[in-house]
Parts: structure tokens; C-alpha cells; sequence
């Protein structure tokens, strides 16, 4: 009576459970963000078209896509969010097993023997096969919970292996641009370093006619020298950025050669950027975060659901003989079925502790997906700024270097007619110098910025792209 008793104690639980569920309150984080309708520093007619991959190819140069698509299959950092992807499945696959029976399978086989008051020994065999079966009903959705939470953080896997890839295209192709711009302001250093040279013998046939001074000579000396001493600074920065690249593309640096020289074989695409709404989409690590955020939602709540009853199913079954002949004869076989309840009652609140830290956890987490959001709109507006105040920048750069160019060749001519004096031409000349530099580096800052903005949009802003460029 007592067991038929629980039995029916136990049957009303297993009905009641599932009505129960709703005690599990687990509430789903809101991210209450401030979204902005459009980017204050977008073009006024935006395009709204999916992203377009391959965006390097944009730039116009064969040789920069190359060394992208090739950090895409090369890049060891790539390689290893793979194989964290890898790694995060298998986790997922580990978290489902929960949610089915698990089964196994035993043998045992013993021999006994026993004296009996005559002092003859008695030996006795048993033969023991059988199948064991267990299972945990999942009433609260906790296995189910913790199966999200694992499938989550595959899906963040991923989503980390796209920032990878994006990360890296982004850097490959700044580094190529870094390599042009050096190589090109070694070209206007060894040109500028003529041209010195060039007024030094001047100087010195003037001064042979005595209508220069040694300090004038000294003075020309010193621009030929600190021109010829940028050099290596500039050969430096290439070499090493190569070497850089090298490392992306998962190369040894002796392995890589760059045959670019100038900033002239790219052009820039023209600026298209979409609306901010389509930004969540697009950002991979944006996409990570809020993964990892629902990640953490399914941790809370199957902490919430350790607070309630497990009920474990449990099977047995299989054959017992003292002989092996007979083992398998329908007289030797057995069963058993049970099933069981457990409440927690009093762990010295380490289930209250675990369900407190998953809970600062997901604070956490939306924290972290709210600074992404903002970070992203900030990483665009910063690179549309960039764009357009490089784009004016080079527009007057241009217009300096034209004049700083006429006033050069002015000087170079009267110097050499002797109508002018030495420092004027001076001036003219290190304001020729500087101009040239500067506009090679503002040329490359806004290819730079072009590439940020790639970067910042998740990978690009639109359908046809590579057939539009700015002038």
C-alpha cells in the first residue's frame, strides 16, 4: 500500500510539472538603445542595397585583391576562429546529449565457492548480462536552456570568425596602401633630393665667382643632407609593413614580394554608406555580442530552473543464470523500472549564488552589445568624417603643392641668373618639399579612411559599388 501510494504521489507530480513551468521567470534583456534614423555625415542619397563581398576589389589594384583573397584561405588568426567554430559545435553537441537517454551495456561473470560442514567445497557460477537506461525528464526547459545557450555561442563562433575576416582584409589593405604611400615619398625624396643637389652645385660654381658665401654653401649642404636622411626612414617603414604583410597572409617574409610603387595605381570608390538599421546587420561584431547576450539569457534561465525538481526515469534489464547454458532461457531474464524525484532543499545557497552570477553575467553582456551598437555608428561617423575633411584636405593640398611648384622653378631659374638671393630659394624649396610629402600623405589618409569605412559598415554599403568611383 505504502508503494502504491508514492506511485500515485509521484504520477500527480509528473502530471503537475508541466503546469508549473510558468513559475520560471527568467525576463529577456532590452538593449533600450537610441538609435539614430541616418548618420549625421553620410551622403545625402544613400544606397540601400546588400552588402557586396570582395570589397578590396573597389580599390581598382589586381594586386591589392590578390593579398586580400589570399589573407582570406592564409591568415592564421582566421584559422584559429575556425577551429574555435570547430570547438564550439562540439561543446553544443556535448550540452544536447542531456536532452536524450543514455544507454550502456554491462557483463559480469563471477564464481563462488563456499565449504560445507563435511568440509567439501561447493563452487557456484553467475552469469550477469544487462542494458542500463536512464533518463531526465526535462520539465523546467533547463537541458533545452543550457543546449541554447551552447548553440549561441557556436553561432558567436562564427560571428567571431567574420570579424577575423573582416579584421584582417581591413589591415591587409591598409598595409598595402602603407607600402605605396612610403615607396611613393621615397620617389619625391630621391626627386627632391636631386633638385637639392642640383642648387648645391650651383652654390659652389658661385662660389667659385665669389657671389656666394660659405654659409650659403653650408646652409644648401644641410637641406641635401636632412632630405637624404628621410630616406631610410621611409625604406624602413616599407620593408617592415611588408614583412607585416607577409605574417597576414600566412607567409614567410622572405616569401612576399610588393610590386606596387605609387599611389597612383588605385582609386578611391565613391562613399555610398547605407542607414544605420541595416548597420546590426552587417557587423559581425555586433552580431557576436548579441549571440553572446543570448547566450547568457539561457544560462539565467536554466540557473532559474536548478531552483526545481529533476525527475529521473530508470531502466534495467537483462539476464541472470548460475549456468551458461541457460542464460538466455525466458526464466533467466529480469527488469526493472523506476523512477525518481530530487528537490534541492538547502545547498548553502550555492544554486542562489549561480543564478546571481548568470544574472551579473547577462548585465554584463548587454553592456557589452550596447557599447558594440554605439561603437559601430561612432566607427562610421568617424570614417565619413575622415573621407570628407581628407577629401578637402587633398583638394588644398593640390592647390599648395601647384604653387609651392611655380615658386620653386621661379627661384631655380633667377638663382641662376643671379637676380635672386640664396634664401628665397631656400624657402621655396623646403616649402616644395614639404608640400609634395603632404600630399602624399593626405592621399593615402583618405584611402585609409575609405578602407575604415569599409570595415565599419560590416564589409561594404551596396550593389555596384565597384563600377562607381569618385574622381
Amino acid at each position: 500500500m505504502p508503494a502504491a501510494l508514492s506511485l500515485r504521489v509521484l504520477t500527480a507530480t509528473v502530471v503537475l510539472l508541466p503546469l508549473l513551468g510558468g513559475c520560471i521567470d527568467a525576463p529577456r534583456p532590452q538593449p533600450a538603445l537610441d538609435v539614430p534614423a541616418a548618420f549625421a555625415n553620410a551622403p545625402r542619397q544613400a544606397h540601400r542595397g546588400p552588402v557586396v563581398p570582395g570589397w578590396w576589389r573597389n580599390f581598382g589594384s589586381t594586386e591589392l585583391a590578390g593579398f586580400v583573397a589570399e589573407s582570406q584561405t592564409g591568415n592564421l588568426d582566421i584559422a584559429i576562429a575556425v577551429a574555435r567554430i570547430a570547438e564550439a559545435d562540439a561543446q553544443a553537441k556535448i550540452a544536447g546529449s542531456a536532452l536524450f537517454p543514455q544507454i550502456g551495456a554491462s557483463a559480469t561473470l563471477s564464481r563462488s565457492r563456499t565449504s560445507t560442514p563435511s568440509g567439501v567445497g561447493q563452487g557456484a557460477n553467475r552469469f550477469n548480462p544487462a542494458f542500463l537506461a536512464t533518463y531526465e525528464i526535462d520539465f523546467w526547459g533547463q537541458n533545452r536552456a543550457l543546449l541554447d545557450s551552447a548553440e549561441f555561442l557556436a553561432q558567436a563562433s562564427r560571428f567571431d570568425r567574420d570579424t577575423a575576416a573582416l579584421t584582417t582584409a581591413a589591415t591587409t589593405a591598409s598595409l598595402y596602401v602603407r607600402i605605396l604611400a612610403a615607396r611613393e615619398r621615397i620617389r619625391i625624396a630621391r626627386q627632391n633630393l636631386d633638385a637639392a643637389e642640383r642648387v648645391l652645385t650651383i652654390i659652389r660654381e658661385r662660389l667659385e665667382v665669389g657671389t656666394a658665401t660659405a654659409l650659403d654653401l653650408a646652409q644648401q649642404e644641410t637641406v641635401v643632407a636632412n632630405i637624404r636622411a628621410n630616406i631610410p626612414a621611409f625604406e624602413q617603414t616599407s620593408e617592415q609593413d611588408v614583412m607585416t604583410l607577409a605574417v597576414l597572409l600566412g607567409r614567410a617574409p622572405e616569401r612576399i614580394r610588393v610590386a606596387g610603387r605609387s599611389l597612383d595605381i588605385l582609386r578611391l570608390p565613391q562613399i555610398d554608406a547605407a542607414l544605420p538599421s541595416t548597420l546590426l546587420e552587417r557587423r559581425p561584431d555586433i552580431a557576436a555580442a548579441e549571440a553572446r547576450l543570448e547566450a547568457a539569457h539561457a544560462n539565467v534561465y536554466a540557473a532559474r530552473a536548478a531552483f526545481f525538481p529533476t525527475i529521473n526515469l530508470t531502466a534495467q534489464g537483462g539476464f541472470a543464470s548460475v549456468a551458461l547454458s541457460s542464460l538466455f532461457n525466458p526464466g533467466s531474464g529480469f527488469y526493472a523500472v523506476s523512477a525518481g524525484l530530487t528537490q534541492p532543499i538547502f545547498q548553502g545557497f550555492l544554486l542562489q549564488g549561480q543564478y546571481e552570477q548568470q544574472q551579473a553575467r547577462q548585465t554584463e553582456l548587454l553592456q557589452a552589445y550596447r557599447s558594440a551598437v554605439i561603437n559601430g555608428f561612432a566607427d562610421v561617423e568617424r570614417a565619413l568624417i575622415g573621407l570628407r575633411q581628407l577629401g578637402q584636405q587633398e583638394v588644398l593640398q593640390r592647390a599648395a603643392l601647384a604653387s609651392s611648384r611655380r615658386a620653386y622653378d621661379i627661384a631655380v631659374q633667377r638663382l641662376a641668373e643671379g637676380t635672386v638671393d640664396l634664401v628665397t630659394v631656400l624657402q621655396t624649396q623646403t616649402a616644395l618639399f614639404q608640400a609634395e610629402d603632404a600630399l602624399t600623405q593626405a592621399r593615402a589618409n583618405r584611402y585609409l579612411a575609405a578602407i575604415a569605412l569599409y570595415q565599419a559598415l560590416g564589409g561594404g554599403w551596396g550593389k555596384g559599388d565597384a563600377d562607381r568611383f569618385a574622381p
